[in-house]
């Protein structure tokens, strides 16, 4: 069987290797595009998308338009993290609002019978190093996850087909159970 191939977009992040390698670890190919050199179809190359953290651009819908483009159009599971799940939630109208500076591991709430949550449990401990948070679910979506400082941890379109996380997932032990679930939703 071949392996599945996911591309995995870098909006600025400090953790690309360690991203990179959670999918590699579920058996998974990596390729890597910056946000503003992207393809412009996924033409079946890739079975997942996965959007990077960023640094606060969020609100450049004319930077980010050709990946919402990409986001919208792809036929395959997207998951965005942290900045990668504000550029999704701005796009579909969603609000971010400043919070208190998080970095390390805080506890978060979340849907256990959502598929993404399949290899944890009700409460899980992710990783944060931001102070920007969505404050609701987009139209089109729904939160799936809330903590002390985000309400909206973690989202789910109505669809299924994207999903995010406020928190790095690449971090943690909670974070990479996460990942195996969304793992799980492109390798079925």
């Amino acid at each position: 069987m071949a392996k599945s191939r996911v591309l995995v977009v870098n909006n600025g992040t400090l953790s690309l290797k360690q991203l990179r390698s959670r999918f590699e670890e579920f058996g998974s190919e990596t390729e890597v595009a910056a946000a503003d050199a992207l393809p412009a179809r996924l033409d079946g190359r890739y079975q997942a998308v996965v959007l990077s953290g960023t640094k606060v651009r969020a609100y450049d819908g004319e930077f980010y338009k050709p990946l919402i483009d990409l986001v919208n159009e792809a036929d395959v599971p997207v998951f965005g993290i942290c900045g990668g799940m504000q550029v999704i939630a701005v796009a579909a109208g969603g609000r971010l609002a400043e919070g208190p500076q998080r970095v390390g591991g805080h506890r978060a709430e979340v849907d256990t019978e959502e598929p993404l949550f399949a290899y944890v449990g009700p409460e899980v401990t992710v990783f944060h190093r931001h102070t920007l948070y969505l404050q609701e679910a987009p139209a089109g979506f729904r939160a799936i996850g809330r903590s002390e400082h985000a309400p909206v941890e973690f989202i789910r379109s109505e669809d299924g087909r994207i999903l995010g996380s406020q928190a790095h997932l690449e971090f943690r032990s909670d974070g990479r159970e996460i990942l195996r679930g969304f793992a799980r939703l492109y390798q079925q």
